[in-house]
């Protein structure tokens, strides 16, 4: 059996209680090496066979996952964060299904998340943003051209962007040219949730500049919106003037 298992944002006691039980009873483990957290490999089994797939392709991890059945083993190939973002999976699957093997996946605490808890933020105020656009700069991976940054900065919604600390100068042209303010808000979060987690605050117009002087290129989220300053209304849904399903209104 393979269990695709999600690691979280970085703090290894933000794990899920299924994650961790998992990699406690896996014969194999297969980690992100480049994004999880080694700390979490503590958890691991007396003999449980460790590989760290930044040094792999993905044949390599496939033949991993392909011995360990034939020998009856359990695999646990461990990602950072939630495995549904930018994580690589479905590849992954598609391959396991083509060779009629079995597999799970176990979700977990994205980055975005952590990013957001590391400043006391919510991506969804009243009044401000009911939306948050989470994508990423094209670099060398290319992403598709309706979803360019210039084009998906013209809504104005909270945005997260993955993968783009170490292209900060075409974020913020690209984010300009979209329609954000030089003065709109943003953040660049370093490692959230980790020992060494670094925050960053600052605005459109000084993404670049506050990324060189804090020497991030990688492994640091880029949040941007109005929902990071912004004054914004009173949720309904706790409004004493306002009737649910599970409370009449007072007033």
């Amino acid at each position: 059996m393979i269990h695709f298992v999600s690691a979280g944002p970085g703090a290894p006691d933000l794990i899920t209680l299924r994650g961790a039980a998992l990699l406690k009873e896996a014969d194999c483990i297969i980690y992100a090496g480049s994004l999880v957290n080694p700390a979490l490999l503590d958890m691991a089994k007396e003999g449980c066979a460790i590989y760290n797939s930044a040094k792999m392709t993905l044949e390599e991890v496939l033949d991993v996952m392909y011995r360990m059945e034939e020998e009856k083993k359990t695999t646990v190939r461990l990602h950072t964060g939630d495995a549904s973002l930018f994580g690589a999976i479905r590849e992954q699957m598609d391959a396991l299904d083509e060779k009629g093997i079995s597999y799970d996946d176990t979700p977990g605490v994205s980055s975005f998340c952590g990013a957001a808890a590391a400043i006391g933020a919510e991506y969804t105020l009243p009044g401000v943003s009911q939306s948050l656009i989470i994508t990423r700069m094209a670099g060398r991976t290319p992403v598709p051209e309706k979803e360019a940054l210039s084009s998906l900065a013209k809504h104005q919604a909270s945005m997260v962007l993955f993968l783009s600390a170490g292209l900060l100068n075409e974020v913020q042209e690209e984010l300009l040219a979209g329609g954000y303010k030089e003065d709109t808000p943003a953040a660049i979060i370093y490692k959230a949730t980790w020992p060494d987690e670094k925050v960053v605050l600052c605005t459109v117009g000084t993404l670049a500049k506050r990324g060189a002087e804090e020497s991030i290129r990688k492994t640091a989220l880029l949040l941007i919106g109005d929902f990071l300053d912004s004054a914004y209304e009173r949720s309904c849904l706790y409004d004493p003037t306002f009737t649910t399903e599970f409370r009449e209104a007072t007033k």
